[in-house]
């Protein structure tokens, strides 16, 4: 699921050769040479992936996905590519714009709102040093590009597109005096607003200043009003111990003992093939990709044998926030703009993942070099701290572990960090889930107590959303699939009672495929293949549910995206699968949010036959799964020899059944089992215990 470094070289050496596109090499260029900025592999359309999986048809042609940075022009853009086909060959080879993916009609482009961001930095430094007399007064600092620099600059994202105009607003942030990476905790409270419209900056200008929830239009009225007598001013917040990691405190009874940890006895038990990046494990079995904007992703998930998923991945992720200031309420990160797969860094073995798991590499393509995170991807399997199933009875008690496995990644975007984990079990069940971690973004505590808690001297909590949004292309046992919705609903009998009773209806079209998940967990959605029923005629299939706490975006009609996420208003998105609808974002959206080049409300046509579902998911560990429905005709688990038995009476084991597992050191002790253990109350007989099981009431 990636090209070649052979094939990498030979694209980059042929569109420099290339002299329309008038290219610079990206550490030698400017804010106005053309660079190239990504070079990937295209994904083939699942039509023709399909006919040679399922068929023995020929293999899609390769072509690679190339993204140019245009700047050579007052107007610069970023544009997609499809190059080839590979390898290159003369006379066959050619490039155009990639369009078919997107509903922005523009020849593949999408205009660079942060071409001149080395030229508006020092414009805002400029700007911030203009008033370097109340900032010292104020915070003992200054912020001026300068290496002296005790404060600095940054704003919103992505920055206002009003009427034609772009503006941003820009905050005053603490440096850190420590080498902990915690700026995002340190605001100051001011705040600057600038129309930044075009490429010269002579046209740029400053719209006002906003401090202690007071607007000033002005610099020279922000000066005037700040040397009054009864100007207010604020506290700033400060670098110290109560915001760094690491140990403080008084260690807890017992801390310095080593903790439980898993170990793996007898080596791995699951199979990889890193370089067709094909991974199996028991009756599962799928491929991995990896891409500079979504990061890891798995491809082709068969179970037993069988394709359910073609295609599971992250789409996008959201964070957008609320605030009495315009730094917070101005505020709405598109993760994949700055890229998933760049912020895969290596895992920390013991802590991320368990000792005993297998690490992958991950690359992706940046300015003319492929950069390698070692050991970024880890594969381990797990006990849960729960068995698959147990039943207890008067004479025996029987239990199944319950063995998982999980493919994961750690991606560190900005101050957060994602831990994204596919955990697979052997009931046939897959969860996605993510937990979030890292240093929140917080706001200035003044004015702020209706958009969070203060949390610190002069520091407030930030009022935010956060949400996910992942596509899982099933193909239950075949591309026909269906989603049924069953929803549980009292029903009034002529009897006096009432019942939960089942009203199945299929959802027939994508007008009607926008939903949210039930209230009470009343409503299911399974995806099924009516032309495949099992033995009772049931048609197999899989559900989807929230396993952990779930939630769509809270802001409605949000001025700061616009149209750049529609993706993030409902639970859960059904559309039918097509080439050109290959993912509910792009990257760039944030650069034009009224005319995203992926606006997902457009995929909603109307048309029939959904099978695709898009389904998001949030809080700081969320997640969703898919779930055999009427799929299996037995329980899976008992395949497994990871099964004990222990038959037993009047507090003695008489057998214990283990199906032909293997010994372990690290095995348990089950001869011990005894039942329930009594003692007599009356007449009182303390000294005659017996074990008894079956009277238990």
């Amino acid at each position: 699921m990636s090209v070649t470094e052979a094939e990498t070289v030979s694209v980059a050496e042929w569109l420099f050769a290339q002299p329309a596109l008038n290219l610079s090499v990206s550490e030698n260029a400017i804010e106005w040479d053309n660079t190239v900025a990504l070079i990937e592999l295209m994904v083939p359309g699942k039509a023709e992936a399909l006919s040679y999986l399922n068929s023995n048809g020929s293999a899609p042609l390769r072509y690679a996905h190339v993204v140019v940075d245009h700047r050579a022009t007052t107007e610069p853009y970023l544009v997609d590519l499809l190059v080839g086909p590979l390898p290159i060959q003369n006379g066959t080879i050619r490039y155009e714009p990639l369009t078919y993916p997107y509903t922005k009609s523009a020849g593949g482009r999408v205009r660079n709102l942060d071409a001149d961001s080395e030229t508006m930095s020092a414009w805002f430094y400029n700007i911030s040093a203009s008033i370097a007399d109340i900032t010292q007064e104020l915070w003992g600092g200054m912020a001026t590009g300068g290496d002296e620099d005790s404060l600095d600059l940054w704003g919103i994202d992505p920055p206002w597109q009003d009427d034609g105009r772009i503006i941003r607003w820009t905050a005053f942030w603490n440096l850190p005096t420590s080498d902990f990476d915690v700026e995002t905790l340190l605001p100051l409270g001011l705040y600057f607003k600038a129309d930044v419209t075009g490429r010269d900056p002579a046209g740029w200008s400053v719209e006002g200043w906003f401090y202690n929830g007071i607007f000033y239009s002005t610099t020279e009225e922000l000066r005037s009003a700040f040397f009054s007598p009864d100007f207010v001013k604020l506290p700033p917040d400060e670098d110290g111990l109560w915001i760094q990691t690491g140990q403080r405190g008084p260690v807890p009874p017992l801390d310095t003992a080593y903790p439980p940890t898993m170990v793996a006895p007898s080596g791995s038990r699951f199979f990889v093939d890193e370089q067709q990046q094909y991974v199996k494990w028991m009756d599962f079995e799928f491929y991995l990709g990896f891409s500079r904007d979504i990061g890891l992703s798995l491809h082709d998930i068969k179970y037993k044998g069988q394709r359910i998923i073609y295609e599971l991945s992250l789409q996008e992720a959201i964070a957008h926030y609320a605030g009495q200031d315009p730094m917070q309420s101005g505020t709405a990160y598109l993760d994949s703009f700055y890229g998933f797969g760049p912020y895969a860094f290596e895992l920390v073995k013991g802590y991320d993942c368990p000792p005993h798991a297998t690490y992958l590499n991950s690359s992706f393509y940046v300015r003319e070099t492929t950069h390698t995170h070692t050991d970024s991807i880890c594969l381990f399997e797990m006990d849960a701290p729960y068995p698959m199933q147990r039943h207890s009875t008067a004479s025996y008690v029987s239990a199944a572990k319950n063995v998982y496995f999980t493919v994961r990644t750690v991606n560190t975007v900005g101050n957060y960090d994602y831990m994204f984990s596919y955990e697979f079990y052997m009931d046939g069940i897959i969860d996605v889930n993510v937990r979030a971690s890292g240093y929140i973004q917080a706001a200035y505590f003044a004015n702020n107590h209706d958009y969070g808690h203060q949390i610190h001297d002069a520091l407030s909590g930030s009022m935010h959303d956060h949400v996910l949004n992942y596509k899982i292309d099933f193909d239950v046992l075949g591309t026909a699939n269906t989603m049924i919705a069953t929803t549980l609903v009292p029903a009034t009998e002529t009897y006096p009672l009432q019942k939960p009773t089942p009203v199945r209806e299929s959802i027939a079209s994508e007008d009607s495929s926008r939903l949210l998940w039930g209230a009470n967990g009343a409503t299911q959605y399974t995806v099924v293949n009516t032309d495949q029923p099992n033995s009772y005629g049931e048609p197999r299939g899989y559900r989807i549910l929230p396993s952990l706490g779930t939630a769509h975006l809270t802001v409605q009609d949000s001025s700061n995206i616009v149209n750049a996420a529609n993706w993030a208003t409902h639970d859960i998105y059904i559309t039918r699968q097509k080439d050109s609808e290959p993912r509910a974002a792009h990257p760039y959206n944030s650069q034009d949010v009224f005319d995203p080049p992926v606006d997902f409300a457009q995929f909603f046509d109307g048309r029939v036959c959904c099978r695709r579902i898009w389904s998001f998911f949030t809080t700081s560990h969320s997640g969703v799964q898919v779930m055999p429905l009427n799929y299996l005709e037995g329980d899976p688990s008992m395949e497994s020899v990871h099964q004990v038995k222990i038959e037993y009476e009047a507090g003695a084991v008489g057998e214990v059944e283990t199906f032909g597992q293997p010994e372990s050191s690290c095995q348990a002790e089950w001869w011990g089992y005894k039942g329930d253990s009594v003692v007599r109350k009356f007449p009182y007989a303390p000294g005659e215990v017996y074990y008894e099981t079956e009277d238990v009431g």
